[in-house]
């Protein structure tokens, strides 16, 4: 059984590829993850902020285009894409947690 995994392609404001990832990755799913990227040649920022798990195949994917993108990522995948290495190859941005700016009770 495949995992859930939505991709959403669009471009940001500078028209820089944007690839918006939610849900899962594991590899059940890696094959429509590693087809998105491979839609385009161009540099791209994947999103990965409502990431909320991501096995090695995952990361192998990630490894094979570190060289043409940058990752937005949640604290929770931050350490385990330095830890893998991938921080060393292409740039990391911490995601603000996803309850930030909501009040405390």
């Amino acid at each position: 059984m495949t995992t859930p995994l939505t991709l959403t392609p669009g471009h940001r404001a500078d028209g820089t590829s944007l690839l918006t990832v939610a849900g899962e990755i594991d590899m059940s799913n890696t094959s429509a993850l590693a087809a998105a990227l491979d839609s385009t040649r161009d540099r791209l920022i994947l999103d990965l902020t409502a990431v909320d798990y991501l096995d090695s195949a995952g990361l192998s994917v990630l490894f094979a285009h570190a060289h043409r993108m940058e990752l937005i990522a949640p604290p929770l995948l931050t350490s385990v894409l330095a830890i893998s290495g991938i921080a060393e190859l292409t740039t990391v941005h911490e995601a603000p947690p996803s309850d930030a700016g909501t009040p405390q009770h």
